[in-house]
């Protein structure tokens, strides 16, 4: 497990494609990064320009980032309070089936809440994590010769308001919420970090920091 703190996006990405490819040539065995991002809205394969509400020059202004990204779904922001796990798998080595890796990282995320005493649920024909009508949790990945990459944000702090400037993840009706809105702002990121680690490795068997 590696716990990046705050990190810019793209150094990040370059960081994930290096080390999906050590993996790819059984040069390392499996990861997790843990990281914040500084401001930065993610297009993915499936993401449209109109789902970004605001003008280049405004988030230039704000200093948001913008990439078009090798992972599945549309758009999405990442920002400080917002825990973003990136799971570097070999799925081949368990079972090659994208389908039941992104169910399971729902119930990651479902078994973290739940030990912060919240329901989460996740939504047939969509990918993510909701609390109530509201996301919290939202997934996009990418698969390179059954390796995983990119993963998921939990909205643990983060100011709300960002979600303002897109339609996050291509719902237009969707209303995002975080675990600092639920529970208060007393929730501290280092607490909901090891609660996830240890659902993670719940839930795909592994050892709680016993692998890198």
């Amino acid at each position: 497990m590696l716990d990046l703190g705050l990190k810019d996006y793209q150094q990040c990405w370059v960081f994930q494609e290096r080390l999906v490819k050590r993996i790819t040539y059984s040069q390392m065995e499996d990861s997790l990064i843990l990281v914040e991002h500084f401001p930065v809205i993610t297009l993915g394969r499936q993401g449209k320009e109109e789902d970004i509400l605001a003008s280049p020059e405004f988030l230039h202004q704000k200093k948001i980032s913008l990439f078009r990204v090798n992972r599945g779904g549309r758009v999405t922001f990442h920002g400080p309070g917002q825990l973003v796990a990136y799971p570097i798998l070999d799925l081949s080595l368990d079972q090659k089936d994208i389908h039941q890796y992104i169910r399971n990282l729902e119930k990651v995320v479902i078994k973290s809440l739940g030990k912060l005493g919240i329901e989460g649920r996740s939504i047939s024909g969509y990918t993510g994590v909701w609390v109530g009508k509201k996301k919290i949790a939202s997934i996009g990945i990418g698969v390179k010769r059954w390796i995983t990459y990119h993963g998921l944000s939990l909205n643990v702090n983060i100011d709300l308001s960002y979600f303002s400037l897109i339609n996050p993840c291509g719902l237009y009706e969707n209303d995002m919420t975080s675990l600092a809105e639920i529970l208060g702002p007393e929730v501290k990121m280092d607490s909901v970090k090891n609660l996830f680690v240890n659902s993670f490795c719940e839930v795909f068997l592994r050892i709680p920091y016993g692998w890198s």
